[in-house]
């Protein structure tokens, strides 16, 4: 069980840093246009709020076992359909492919919350891991898989492999017998509750900060001057540093009573890592990258309270959708208005000021959701 959920989390972000990674070709081996083009880079975090929201209900039949199962064959699907044709089918694929890890991301917590009571933090900590470990695989891996297997249709087909893989891991657990009650999610009483509107808010603080950095970081560093390669080796920083960081922070959650100063100390690291990054971006780079990176940990805290806030799964998993749904749609608007005010200003220090705003309003969410309640309270 452990395993398949390690390996199942490993996929929920390879299908999206993959395709960003090939983007370029992709875009002038398909004549894509602008619009096509952007509408391929925003579409994996607009699905992931729409679907989020309605797994609870389309997998209700199912339970959380199977349904997990269905998400990974949308997932396999997805990834073999947008590299069999052209523009359309990239479209579709990419799709279907953010259909299903939009409902593995709803459902992995909710498995952690009834097969793991007891090791919530550690487990939390291994999936949140994998995904951020998927995340710079998928990003660094694609473009030399491409070069062995004939382009980027073959530098995208290659991570079905490991989405079989997980398929076939997961199946004995279809066979223990699936359950359903832990999916019917009370979603009216929960969208009353202030502790999961608190959870919901500090899901997209995070998201926002999270897909602003891995969209304009690389930017930042160019206009202070550093080469391509430097800037894509600092994002690296600021996303492997995640792998540790994503293990630790639920385990210590868990053991905390109040969780509130844990995220709002990451949030300050976060903090000294933009305002580092605006006033002093030739000096110590690396480090600037690695408090950003650090600050990220907000991520997997927030992981962590999906099961902390609430008693049943059936909760887990109505907080789960709110919160995913709620917060990726914003954090497709993020890197957006980021770019506008750097278009309308001519600087990065209006976009940085926004983003430490964020900082600031995630730090206090972090206090308030912080405290030992529960979703019913």
């Amino acid at each position: 069980m452990l395993a398949g959920v390690v390996l199942i989390a490993l996929n929920l972000r390879i299908a999206v840093t993959s395709l960003a990674a090939v983007l370029d070709q992709v875009r002038s081996d398909l004549a894509l246009s602008t619009v096509a083009a952007a509408t391929t880079a925003t579409l994996p975090v607009v699905c992931f709020g729409v679907v989020a929201f309605a797994t609870p209900w389309l997998i209700r039949p199912l339970g959380a076992k199977a349904g997990l199962g269905a998400a990974l064959a949308v997932l396999l699907a997805g990834l073999l359909l947008r590299v069999t044709g052209g523009e359309f089918a990239l479209l579709a694929g990419t799709f279907v492919a953010c259909a299903g890890i939009a409902a593995g991301n709803v459902l992995v917590p909710v498995i952690v919350k009834v097969e793991f009571p007891a090791r919530i933090g550690e487990v939390t900590g291994a999936y949140s891991a994998a995904l951020s470990a998927g995340a710079a695989i998928g990003a660094a891996a694609t473009v030399p898989a491409g070069d062995l297997l004939g382009g980027w249709r073959g530098g995208l087909a290659v991570w079905a492999v490991p989405a079989t893989a997980a398929i076939l891991l997961w199946l004995p657990q279809l066979r223990r017998g699936a359950v359903t009650a832990e999916t019917h999610a009370p979603m009216s009483s929960v969208l009353r509750s202030p502790v999961a509107w608190g959870v919901t808010l500090l899901f997209a603080t995070q998201s926002v900060l999270a897909y602003v950095v891995m969209a304009w970081l690389p930017t930042i560093y160019l206009d202070a001057g550093f080469t391509p390669g430097e800037a894509g080796a600092l994002l690296a920083i600021a996303l492997l540093v995640g792998v540790p960081v994503y293990f630790a922070i639920p385990i210590l959650a868990v053991r905390m009573r109040r969780q509130g100063g844990l995220g709002a100390w990451m949030t300050a690291l976060q903090i000294a890592g933009l305002l580092g990054l605006l006033l002093f971006p030739r000096h110590l780079p690396w480090l600037w990258a690695l408090l950003i990176g650090v600050g990220g940990g907000v991520f997997p805290l927030t992981l962590a309270l999906f099961s902390m806030r609430t008693r049943t799964a059936a909760d887990t998993a109505a907080l789960s959708a709110m919160a995913q749904s709620v917060g990726y749609l914003l954090a497709a608007a993020g890197p957006f208005a980021v770019g506008v005010l750097r278009d309308t200003n001519g600087s990065w220090s209006m976009p940085v000021m926004f983003l430490v705003t964020i900082c600031v309003a995630q730090a206090v969410l972090c206090i308030g959701v912080g405290r030992p309640r529960f979703v019913e309270h």
